[in-house]
């Protein structure tokens, strides 16, 4: 289930990253503003509703990067998903890694030259992601690889 969870945010990452290009981000900018306007709320400021104002504004100025990030990070959880549920595809581990790896150094980069608390939040995530792929790629290495297998079915029956 968990695993089916990751290609529907996969999916929805994706999806999101099509809007965002096709539409712009200043349409959904606009968007955002109207549904998180203080007046629509009767304290007249909610949290949440500022913090996703911020967002937008962010989108805004980082609409190429954000596209990007939301295709290609979405495509990577959908492509684990299916290898997942095949069986098969150990390439996507180290691949998965590396564009996760650049993605990380170049939001680190970014954050040296402005700081954003969104995009730290990304880079904070990407990080836990590489490490549960690594992981993964650790735990089908060990169930699929036909030699561990052997020197486990070995030490099972000694």
């Amino acid at each position: 289930m968990t695993i089916l969870i990751k290609g529907i945010f996969g999916l929805l990452e994706v999806t999101l990253g099509l809007i965002i290009a096709v539409t712009g981000s200043e349409r959904l900018h606009a968007q955002i503003l109207a549904w998180t306007d203080p007046a629509l709320y009767e304290g007249g400021q909610s949290e949440l509703a500022e913090t996703l104002r911020h967002a937008a504004g962010v989108l805004v100025q980082s609409q190429s990067f954000i596209t990007l990030y939301l295709l290609v990070h979405g495509a990577l959880k959908m492509a684990i998903t299916i290898t997942l549920l095949r069986g098969r595809g150990v390439w996507i581990f180290p691949f998965a890694s590396v564009i996760l790896l650049g993605f990380i150094g170049y939001m680190t980069y970014e954050l040296s030259v402005h700081w954003s608390n969104v995009l730290l939040a990304l880079a904070l995530l990407d990080t836990v992601t590489v490490a549960l792929v690594i992981n993964e790629w650790r735990t089908w290495k060990e169930h699929h690889h036909p030699a561990i297998r052997e020197i486990k079915q070995e030490l099972t029956h000694h």
